[in-house]
């Protein structure tokens, strides 16, 4: 149903990269979500009035803050779409994740009223009046939601939009409220029980619960979580995969919002290459980057002595020294240059976020395995920080293939 509704309603909706049929989406679910959340409220309130349950209100309440959060929603597409501006060269694309971040937030507030009201329910009890029409109109309220957040989670895949997957969450938590609901009109009609007010709060807590996890969910992408393993994967794959690359090191992925992703690479080719040659390479590398993955692409080009012997046993021996130690990853860019009274070796380390060597300590592992190589040669090392899962294998060894 989901999708038919989609082919129905979403103008070219399988180009979901285009940030105009993105908007298209979020503007249909937003809609679908004011109108049923809407109807939802009402039927809720009115039976809530009429058997004395603040259960039943505070679940109607909670629909029409759900309707709410779909206007939310339905605007944060559109600003969302916005193009770029001088002070916001990158778009405004992240304004989907502020959205997100917003529900996330009234989740929570909406979860703390619940459980006020619900407490004070504990404290004062009253009896519920039971009807059959009550028990029908939840049960129908019941996969209504089911179906929203049926809806929302499918369409916040599609698009990769954390603002409808918290949707989807919160139509979960509604679907679990008014089944708690339901359940305490039954034990109280079956064994004179009063279990309103618990209900309500034992779901107020799981309500409070799954908006601070939406809140981690949401803000991850706004503090610069790390790139999708397997959008590194496909960079790596794209990349290595064209003649002349020897290597590549230095993948770093920055997230404006959806569609909006821009990435830089180093690619090793041949220093005693054609330049031009190779410079042709890398832009061809950048336009089939942006056509295949829609990232903006940018490439710096690193020239590699391969007929070196000096290069190549130093590089040898520099990895081979650093292999044993978990976060100490690769090096790259090694380069030698003599001098008067002593050699420099230059040369850049990648370090893994978390390792458990300082720079200090790395830097007199390699030091001590250089020396006895050349007691003259002198390091000179930059710390790299691997910022994705790039995989990158030891040159030595793969040459040897």
């Amino acid at each position: 149903m989901n999708t038919f509704l989609i082919k129905l309603c979403v103008k070219d909706y399988q180009n979901t990269d285009d940030p105009a049929v993105r908007e298209r989406y979020g503007k249909f679910a937003g809609i679908v979500g004011i109108l049923s959340n809407l109807i939802l409220c009402t039927m809720k309130i009115v039976i809530g009035l009429i058997s004395s349950s603040i259960a039943i209100v505070a679940d109607g309440i909670n629909n029409l803050a759900d309707a709410s959060s779909s206007i939310i929603t339905l605007i944060g597409f559109k600003l969302a779409a916005a193009p770029e501006d001088k002070d916001h060269p990158y778009g405004h694309a992240r304004i989907e994740y502020l959205t997100g971040l917003f529900i996330s937030v009234l989740i929570i507030v909406l979860g703390l009223q619940l459980l006020k009201s619900s407490f004070d329910k504990v404290l004062h009890p009253n009896p519920l009046s039971f009807s059959y029409t009550t028990v029908i109109i939840l049960a129908v309220a019941i996969l209504i939601k089911v179906w929203q957040a049926s809806f929302n989670i499918h369409i916040g895949k599609r698009i990769h939009s954390v603002a409808l997957m918290a949707t989807g969450t919160d139509s979960r938590n509604d679907v679990i409220s008014t089944a708690a609901v339901l359940l305490s009109i039954f034990v109280g009609k079956l064994f004179h029980i009063q279990l309103d007010g618990i209900m309500g709060c034992l779901v107020a807590l799981f309500i409070i619960w799954s908006g601070i996890q939406l809140i981690r969910e949401t803000s991850s992408p706004l503090l610069g979580e790390a790139p999708d393993d397997e959008l590194v994967s496909a960079i790596e794959k794209e990349v290595l995969s064209q003649e002349g690359v020897l290597g590549i090191h230095d993948l770093v992925v920055h997230n404006y919002g959806p569609g909006k992703v821009f990435a830089s690479i180093h690619v090793e080719v041949d220093a005693k290459g054609d330049l031009l040659e190779s410079h042709d390479r890398i832009d061809n590398i950048e336009r089939m980057i942006k056509n295949d993955l829609n990232i903006e692409f940018t490439v710096h080009m690193d020239p590699v002595e391969l007929d070196n012997p000096m290069v190549q046993q130093l590089y040898g021996t520099i990895s081979s020294a650093i292999r044993p130690f978990d976060g100490v990853e690769s090096i790259h860019d090694l380069r030698i240059v003599p001098g008067k009274t002593h050699t420099n070796v230059i040369f850049d380390v990648v370090l893994a976020p978390g390792c458990g060597l300082s720079e200090e300590d790395v830097y007199e592992i390699i030091e001590k395995k250089v020396k006895e190589v050349d007691p003259s040669y002198f390091i000179v090392i930059t710390f790299d920080r691997g910022y994705t899962n790039l995989q990158m294998p030891d040159r030595k060894e793969e040459d040897a293939h």
